[in-house]
């Protein structure tokens, strides 16, 4: 850590490092790495894949010419090195902040970063698709996969692979085995032949031996196939992954020390003289460069700020996932027949203890959230209780194994739904935004978004054992948010809070109600009331929330999701069958949501308290005094409600389905509503900090 070179600052692109002389591209790699812990310290960030791959960057920029050659990193979370290398360096401690770099690669940041990349397994198919268009557009460049062995557990790299193999494209595949996923070669013969296999001099020779074998007479043809045959069975017995490689179509070298610069050089080089798709295998070692990281890669993987002397991270209180790992657990104790999966996500999603404890109920089926799913639905169909812990942004890969393999035949998977709503620091590509439209669309299926911590508990048994079919709970990133004073959850579909000094009503659910009850106390103490529904389940809607938003002259529903497709439009399309011809508006999220923290975040789509109270301000024409009016209900019938007195809307309310016919599938027992008539002030309990555990 006490390193004083400072090469970085006269770096602004591939030229700059070539410029190097080799005998200092070690003290380079050690100033990248000392610049990788030094900002992820502050930042969290990924820590451990990054110190893996220096080297290995550093050698790419040594042979290849970006932006004129591109590179796609799998996932993109490898790319800090390269940010570092092209022009970025003096912009590094922005890291995942607000109006800064971005944690992935993001080519509205820089022409080196050739395709937007938050997702695993999408590298191959993306560069497959970039070396097409060069090769149609007569550019001589070369395209680069960049792919963490992990991304070998996703379907789609062997989709990407099958395709790009059959082509003639100047496309390189850089496998980067950091020892997690991919099996070993045996011995210092594979080693040293690797080593041999990988110098561009062997690879031209190769090459024109064969032509020159084929064109004698008569043996020539018959002798090249017979050395083709014994080279073959030798490769199969020394290297376990080339066959594979090479059956798809690619010419396979390696394994290559992705610690070596020199050797990942001369492997980059020669598979620049090769005429067809080659996979460079590179061995590498995760969290290399630093203890803690190397001592425990998977804690260093996606890590929140830490201390650098002692590696300990720098988080306070429990989280919703670790409140999900301890919640589920004390069930799997009581009932054998609840199972867990996740997609490579057992400590972000709080199953390690679970794991531990019930390990031959809990299955880590690789990245392949699609699999998952179908894995799940049938488990469920066997007896078994199948609980899927995901991120938010993950579940959007599944969308159509949960409506033909799950749905459908309504199976009983639970959806535990982590990161949901706006996550901090990682930015566009892992919003949790889209979840609640992708199952609004799905038939039968029942979504339930906590605001705490007694909430969520209650929620995922009313997933487990209430309901049929796809039951989801939706919680956001880290610790509780707002929460009011006193507040005690329930099995109920909804919560009222009432003013009776209001015609306003705010409608919301999850972490949003916090900031709602809080800005309804701030417009209190201007003298301005509202009432606040609280969805608790968001699908299906109960029809009582909708006979309870019939009685109030202005809705406003603040969501903190996506404004198409989300809870709000629904509920605005019920009212507008319901010949609610009163004013009706929606403030949700109709963007992509940079880096920024969970508030920042909120403020930038107005979904914070000062947001709420300027949009309630703005829109509606508020009034101190008591107001009594009429709507017409559904069925077009007098009388109706009176917003004064409890009594009367549960007489109205009781028992009547009859405002969501038109969605059967959605239908519901309508259960007694739970009414809370609030004062002119609602204390609510501070926001804790977020935490930015990955």
């Amino acid at each position: 850590m006490d390193n004083q070179t400072n090469y970085l600052a006269s770096i602004a692109s591939s030229a700059d490092v070539k410029a190097l002389e080799e005998s200092v591209l070690q003290d380079l790699a050690a100033e990248i790495r000392q610049k990788l812990i030094e900002t992820v310290s502050k930042n969290g960030g990924h820590l451990a894949s990054n110190l893996g791959v220096v080297e290995t960057t550093i050698a790419l920029h040594r042979v290849f010419d970006f932006p004129q050659d591109q590179i796609v990193f799998d996932v993109g979370h490898q790319c800090y090195a390269h940010k570092l290398l092209t022009g970025r360096a003096d912009d590094f401690d922005t890291l995942r902040q607000l109006d800064g770099l971005s944690g992935f690669p993001a080519p509205k940041e820089s022409a080196c970063d050739a395709f937007i990349v938050g997702h695993s397994s999408t590298a191959v198919s993306a560069a497959n698709g970039l070396a097409k268009a060069k090769s149609l557009q007569g550019d001589d460049g070369y395209v680069i996969a960049f792919v963490g062995d992990g991304a070998m557990t996703g379907g789609l790299l062997f989709e990407g692979l099958s395709n790009a193999g059959r082509s003639h494209d100047r496309l390189i595949v850089l496998l980067n085995d950091n020892r997690m996923s991919i099996n070993h070669n045996v011995g210092f013969t594979a080693r040293h032949l690797s080593r041999l296999r990988a110098k561009p001099r062997y690879v031209r020779f190769k090459k024109n031996f064969g032509k020159g074998l084929r064109k004698f007479p008569l043996l020539g043809k018959p002798l090249f196939r017979l050395l083709q045959s014994m080279k073959l069975g030798l490769k199969s017995r020394l290297y376990h992954n080339s066959s594979m490689f090479e059956d798809m179509g690619y010419y396979y070298l390696g394994p290559v020390d992705g610690h070596n610069i020199r050797e990942i050089t001369q492997a980059l080089e020669a598979a620049k003289t090769i005429d067809s798709p080659v996979v460079i295998h590179v061995d590498t070692i995760k969290g290399n460069g630093y203890r803690f990281a190397l001592e425990n890669p998977d804690a260093f993987h996606g890590v929140s700020s830490f201390d650098i002397e002692t590696g300990q991270l720098l988080v306070s209180g429990p989280t919703f996932s670790s409140v999900f790992g301890e919640t589920m657990k004390d069930l799997a104790k009581a009932d054998d027949r609840l199972c867990f999966i996740t997609a490579a996500m057992q400590d972000g999603t709080g199953l390690s203890e679970i794991a531990a404890e019930f390990p031959k109920r809990c299955f880590d089926v690789g990245i392949a959230e699609e699999h998952a799913v179908t894995f799940a639905s049938g488990l469920s169909q066997n007896g078994m209780l199948p609980v899927f812990a995901v991120y938010s942004t993950f579940l959007q890969r599944s969308f159509d194994q949960l409506i033909n393999d799950t749905s459908i035949i309504n199976s009983h998977v639970v959806l535990a739904i982590d990161r949901a709503g706006i996550v901090p620091g990682d930015g566009e590509t892992h919003q949790g935004i889209f979840d609640v439209p992708m199952l609004n669309a799905i038939p039968r299926a029942t979504v339930y978004a906590p605001c705490c911590f007694a909430e969520f508990r209650t929620q995922l048994k009313q997933a487990v054992y209430d309901v049929d079919g796809i039951a989801a709970v939706r919680y956001p990133k880290g610790g509780e948010w707002r929460i009011p004073e006193g507040f005690v959850p329930d099995y109920q579909p909804f919560t009222w809070y009432r003013s009776r000094r209001s015609d306003v009503l705010i409608v919301t659910y999850g972490r949003l109600f916090g900031n709602v009850l809080a800005a309804a106390n701030e417009l209190a103490q201007k003298g301005r009331y509202v009432s606040v529904l609280k969805l608790n389940r968001i699908k299906p809607i109960d029809p009582a929330c909708i006979r309870v938003a019939l009685t109030y002259f202005r809705v406003l529903f603040f969501e903190e999701g996506s404004r198409r497709g989300g809870v709000a439009e629904y509920f605005g399309s019920q009212l507008a069958e319901n010949n609610f011809a009163r004013r009706y508006e929606v403030y949700a999220i109709d963007r992509f949501i940079p880096c920024c923290s969970t508030e920042e975040g909120l403020h930038i789509v107005g979904l914070d308290v000062e947001g709420i109270v300027a949009a309630v301000e703005e829109t509606v024409e508020m009034t101190s005094s008591d107001m009594d009016f009429e709507q017409l209900p559904a069925d077009g019938e007098e009388p109706v409600f009176d917003s004064e007195t409890d009594e009367e809307f549960e007489e109205a309310s009781d028992g009547d389905t009859s405002l969501d016919k038109e969605h059967s599938d959605d239908a519901v027992d309508l259960a007694e509503p739970s009414v809370t008539v609030i004062a002119d002030e609602i204390t609510v309990s501070p926001v804790e900090e977020d935490i930015t555990d990955e």
